[in-house]
């Protein structure tokens, strides 16, 4: 496995594009490993998100079991000119891979990390008796973070709570958790002849964890949490905490 960091030039056109449609982003992505074929048959599970870290800072993450290449990410939407000139500054080259699994191996049961996940939270709802069942987005942080919790146990790991001292009111939340950056995503599908709109509510959680079950956490991980994992969603990150 390999996680990889790619810095978007938002100065770009290509990038405004790019960032501005799931669809066009996932497809660059899955461009970004010759071997797998158009048709999308056997496509392994690949994970991806932006970080939108500042107007100027944002990143694109991508999980996936081989390196990808990213040049014709750099042609549409980094700098060109400097990748080509790098040398020995990695910064410069357009994209860095890391190997994953090292990572993966070393979690261990008990150890705590920061974590950002950007997620899709929904439920199945059913309006009037006797109808189907339907998907509906989450609205309010509050339900949003409790779509989280509730998903904690079996996914491997446990979120942290905060000290007595910095807790909200009994309204408000004692986990180490904070949820951002909702983006209503709508759209249509290409293939589909009837036009019909696909929409896909975001939100990047921020939080701590404690590892309880390191194999769960892994899966986590490598698989993605929640659905809408084409279109950014899913994709968990950890940091040691300072």
């Amino acid at each position: 496995m390999y996680l990889t960091r790619f810095r978007v030039n938002t100065a770009r056109p290509g990038s405004r594009r790019l960032l501005s449609s799931p669809q066009a982003m996932h497809a660059a992505v899955m461009s970004s490993f010759p071997h797998l074929l158009p048709t999308g048959q056997n496509t392994p599970r690949i994970l991806w998100r932006i970080d939108h870290n500042a107007r100027a800072e944002v990143v694109l993450y991508i999980l996936s079991p081989d390196q990808p290449d990213l040049t014709h990410l750099v042609e549409q939407a980094g700098w060109p000119a400097a990748a080509a000139n790098a040398t020995a500054d990695t910064r410069l080259s357009g994209w860095q891979s890391y190997p994953y699994t090292p990572f993966l191996d070393h979690i261990t049961t008990g150890s705590t990390w920061g974590f950002r996940l950007t997620a899709n939270p929904v439920h199945h709802i059913r309006r009037k008796d006797g109808e189907p069942t339907k998907r509906t987005a989450h609205i309010t942080p509050r339900h949003q973070m409790q779509w989280l919790l509730e998903r904690q146990e079996r996914s491997g790991f446990r979120i942290l709570t905060k000290p007595a001292h910095q807790r909200l009111t009994q309204h408000g939340t004692d986990h180490d958790l904070v949820v951002h950056n909702r983006r209503d995503l709508r759209f249509a599908k290409p293939a589909d002849t009837t036009k019909r709109t696909v929409s896909v509510l975001a939100v990047t959680f921020d939080g701590r964890l404690e590892v309880t079950d390191p194999a769960a956490l892994r899966h986590t991980l490598t698989a993605g949490l929640g659905k809408a994992k084409a279109y950014g969603c899913g994709l968990m990150t950890l940091a040691p905490i300072g």
